[in-house]
């Protein structure tokens, strides 16, 4: 008997941000977490993003639990682009190698940790983001991640399609900070800082 191994397929999504776009794939790729590569520099603890930034025209990569947020330079055109990307991104899966490395994943884990052992408000910050934003945001195919609390000013930063686009303030203000206001009475504000 024969066994078929399963395909890898990988199908884009419009983002807000219209410099970026979201390559999902029908596996997971990083369960639980994400990683957020704003430059090649910053990507080498990412065997997939150093190998996406091999593109010329790749500016900008966020990998998240079954997608990938590309985010390009502004004299490429998507549909031009998209096939390449689309049969890199395949292959990569397909091929089972790493997606970041094991240092990576250790500083992820230290920095959950670090949460955990956090104070109640910034204890209650972390559940309703990781609850109430953390989905819709990646839908979008992008994140927004915890950074500090403090004297009432919850600090996020923008990461992936987020990060630039176009209608981040609007739902940063209206949306995120409205929602902890209202559920945690000692938060004041929200403020953004980019990745």
């Amino acid at each position: 008997m024969t066994t078929i191994k399963n395909a890898v397929l990988v199908y884009t999504e419009s983002t807000p941000n219209p410099g970026t776009l979201k390559f999902v794939a029908n596996k997971m790729i990083l369960p639980n977490r994400s990683a957020d590569f704003q430059d090649a520099d910053s990507a080498q603890q990412s065997p997939l993003a150093e190998a996406l930034f091999e593109f010329p025209f790749v500016k900008g990569v966020f990998i998240a639990s079954n997608f990938i947020t590309i985010t390009k330079d502004e004299k490429s055109v998507w549909h031009e682009i998209i096939p390449d990307l689309r049969d890199f991104i395949k292959g990569y899966l397909s091929s089972d190698e790493p997606i970041v490395s094991e240092e990576y994943l250790k500083q992820q884990a230290d920095t959950q940790s670090e949460r955990a052992a956090a104070g109640d408000v910034e204890a209650q910050i972390h559940d309703m983001l990781e609850k109430y934003v953390r989905p819709a945001i990646e839908m979008d195919g992008g994140a927004i991640t915890f950074k500090s609390y403090e004297d009432g000013v919850v600090t996020l930063t923008l990461q992936g399609a987020c990060s630039g686009c176009p209608s981040s303030t609007l739902t940063l203000k209206s949306g995120i900070e409205g929602m902890l206001k209202r559920l945690i009475p000692d938060v004041k504000e929200v403020v953004a800082e980019e990745a």
